[in-house]
C-alpha cells in the first residue's frame, strides 16, 4: 500500500470523534462506528459544533465546513470497514474491550489494511498479538482535544513492520499534525510523565497540603501551567487517569507509580470529573466549584 486513502475509526467519544474531524478536514474519506445510533449521533453533533466553533474564528470556511461533514460516513456495523485502508481504534481505556472489538474487526479487513490503536497507555506489542496482523499494527495516540492538539505519539509493537510505521507517519503529517516516536513502554512519553504528576497533585489534597484551588493556583502560576493538574484531571477524566496509573504501576513495578486512594474512591463514587458534571470540581453552576 502507498498511501492510506480511507480511514475507520472506533468510537465516536471524545477522541473518536476527534480523530473523525481531523481525518475528514484533512481530505479523508472516514467511516466512524459506535455501538448505537445514539452515540453516533451525539459524535456528529460535537464534529459539527467544533468546525462551527472554526468557523465563527474565521479559520474555516461554511463550504470546508459542508465539505468535511460529507467525508464522514457513520455505522454500526463493523463489516462497512471492508474497503478502508486504516482503522483508528479509539474505544475506552480498557484493554479487554480493545482486544474484543479486535475480534470483531481483524475479518472484515482487506489483508492489506491497517489497524493503529489510541491507546494512552496499553501495551501496543500485546494489543497487536490479538490481531491478525501484528506486522500492520502500532500505537496512534492524539492528544485531547484532538482538533486543537498538535501532537501525535507513535508507538510501534515488536512486530510492527517499517511499512506501516511510515505510512502511518505520512498520514499524520498530512494532518498537520507532528508525530513523535515513542518507545513501547506504560504510558509512553507524555502520560509517562503527565499522570504521576496529577497523582501527585492527588496525594497532596489527600495529605491536606494543599487545598483543591490552592493545589491548581499554585501550578498555574508557579510553574506556568495552563490548567491546574486536577482540573486537567477532571478534563481528561479520572477514570482514564486511574487507568492510566495502574498500567504503570503494574507494568513497572514501582511503588511511586500507586494510584492515590483518593482518586480510586473518586472514580467509585462515579465522580469522574467534567463528563459526569463532578470531580474534583462540580460543574453545576456557572462556574466549577471545588468539592474538598
Amino acid at each position: 500500500m502507498s498511501e492510506i486513502r480511507k480511514i475507520g475509526v472506533i468510537g465516536a467519544g471524545q477522541m473518536g470523534s476527534g480523530i473523525a474531524h481531523v481525518c475528514a478536514a484533512s481530505g479523508f474519506e472516514v467511516i466512524l462506528l459506535d455501538v448505537t445510533d445514539e452515540a453516533l449521533k451525539k459524535g456528529l453533533g460535537v464534529i459539527d459544533k467544533n468546525l462551527g466553533r472554526q468557523v465563527a474564528k474565521g479559520k474555516l470556511s461554511e463550504e470546508d465546513k459542508a465539505g468535511t461533514l460529507s467525508r464522514i460516513k457513520t455505522t454500526t456495523q463493523y463489516a462497512d470497514f471492508g474497503d478502508s485502508d486504516l482503522v483508528i481504534e479509539a474505544a475506552t481505556e480498557d484493554e479487554q474491550i480493545k482486544r474484543k472489538i479486535f475480534t470483531l474487526l481483524c475479518p472484515v479487513l482487506k489483508p492489506e489494511a491497517h489497524i493503529a490503536s489510541n491507546t494512552s497507555s496499553i501495551s501496543i506489542t500485546r494489543l497487536g498479538a490479538a490481531t491478525d496482523r501484528p506486522g500492520k499494527f502500532m500505537g496512534m495516540h492524539f492528544m485531547n482535544p484532538v482538533p486543537v492538539m498538535q501532537l501525535v505519539e507513535l508507538i510501534r509493537g515488536i512486530a510492527t513492520s517499517e511499512e506501516t510505521f511510515s505510512l502511518v507517519r505520512d498520514m499524520v503529517l498530512k494532518l498537520k499534525k507532528q508525530p513523535v516516536s515513542a518507545e513501547d513502554f506504560p504510558a509512553f512519553i507524555v502520560n509517562r510523565i503527565l499522570l504521576p504528576m496529577i497523582n501527585e497533585a492527588v496525594y497532596t489534597l489527600y495529605e491536606g497540603v494543599g487545598s483543591v484551588e490552592a493545589i491548581d493556583t499554585a501550578l498555574k502560576l508557579g510553574a506556568n501551567h495552563p490548567m491546574g493538574p486536577l482540573e486537567l484531571g477532571d478534563f481528561i477524566g479520572l477514570d482514564t487517569c486511574l487507568s492510566i496509573m495502574q498500567v504503570l504501576y503494574d507494568g513497572l513495578a514501582d511503588s511511586k507509580y500507586r494510584p492515590c486512594p483518593l482518586l480510586v474512591k473518586y472514580v467509585e463514587a462515579g465522580w469522574l470529573g467534567r463528563k459526569t458534571g463532578r470531580g474534583f470540581y462540580d460543574y453545576a453552576g456557572e462556574k466549577p466549584v471545588p468539592t474538598r
